[in-house]
């Protein structure tokens, strides 16, 4: 199978700029989403667990789409941007 990506060297169409400034993993909240697979919490519990042994864990907290065959929901993706200055994907089977 070939999979092509039509928008590969496209620019992204235009916006507002937003400035960013880097995630520090030690201490700044992090969003740990689930894709709904089977074992994708698992895979991220573990990366919490080994996270927890060099900062704290009290601002890291799980998400989860309410389905793998969907997108994301809008609501979804605003309460990340929100809240966390870092997000992890988790895409199990």
């Amino acid at each position: 199978m070939r999979i092509i990506n039509p928008t590969f060297g496209l620019a992204a169409a235009g916006g507002a700029k937003v400035a960013l400034k880097p995630v520090n993993w030690a201490t700044d909240a992090i969003a740990l989403v689930s894709n709904s697979k089977p074992n994708a919490r698992e895979l991220l519990s573990g990366i919490r667990d080994k996270l927890g042994a060099f900062r704290g864990i009290d601002n890291i907290e799980f998400l989860s789409k309410n389905s793998a065959s969907q997108p994301a929901p809008k609501d979804l993706l605003q309460e990340v941007a929100a809240k966390y200055r870092g997000a992890l994907l988790a895409i199990a089977d």
